[in-house]
C-alpha cells in the first residue's frame, strides 16, 4: 500500500494473505513458534509502516506539523518509535495517551454517539451498517 496515492488504507488484503499462509504452514506442518514469531513480525513491519507513511502523507497534504494518536493502535512500541523518529525528521511533533489510556475506541465512539443524539442527530430505526464512513460525509457538531 506504500505506493498507493491518498490516505485511504485497509489490512484486509494482508489478513487473509497471513491466515491463508498459517492454514497452509500448519497443513504442512511446519508452523513452529519460531515461524508464528516472523509471521507477526512481518505483518506488524509491513502495518507499521504503513501507518507511518500515510501518517507523514497526512502531514504533507494539510500542512500540519502535529499529529495525535489514539485508540490501542497508540500502545504499539513499534509504532511509537517510527512514528517518532519520522516525525522529527520532518520537524513534526506526536503525541500519545498515557498507554493505559491507549484501548479500543469503543467508549469514545460511544460519547460521541450520545453527543449527536444530545445534538438532534437521529437515524431510523432500521441500522444501516456501514464498513467505511468517510469523515466528508459527517457534519460536525460544531456550531450548532
Amino acid at each position: 500500500m506504500l505506493d498507493r496515492a491518498g490516505l485511504e488504507f485497509s489490512f484486509s488484503g494482508l489478513k487473509t494473505a497471513v491466515s491463508l499462509a498459517v492454514r497452509d504452514q500448519a497443513a504442512a506442518g511446519t508452523l513452529d513458534e519460531a515461524t508464528r514469531a516472523d509471521i507477526a513480525a512481518g505483518v506488524q513491519e509491513a502495518i507499521v509502516d504503513t501507518l507511518v507513511a500515510k501518517t507523514l502523507r497526512a502531514l504533507e497534504e494539510t500542512g500540519r506539523e502535529a499529529i495525535v494518536v489514539a485508540g490501542g493502535v497508540g500502545a504499539n512500541r513499534l509504532l511509537r518509535e517510527r512514528l517518532d523518529t519520522a516525525a522529527a525528521r520532518r520537524g513534526a511533533k506526536v503525541f500519545y495517551p498515557r498507554i493505559e489510556f491507549c484501548t479500543d475506541n469503543a467508549a469514545m465512539i460511544a460519547v460521541a454517539g450520545m453527543a449527536r443524539l444530545k445534538a438532534g442527530d437521529q437515524e431510523p430505526d432500521a441500522i444501516r451498517a456501514r464498513a467505511q464512513w468517510p469523515l466528508t460525509e459527517l457534519r460536525p457538531l460544531v456550531g450548532r
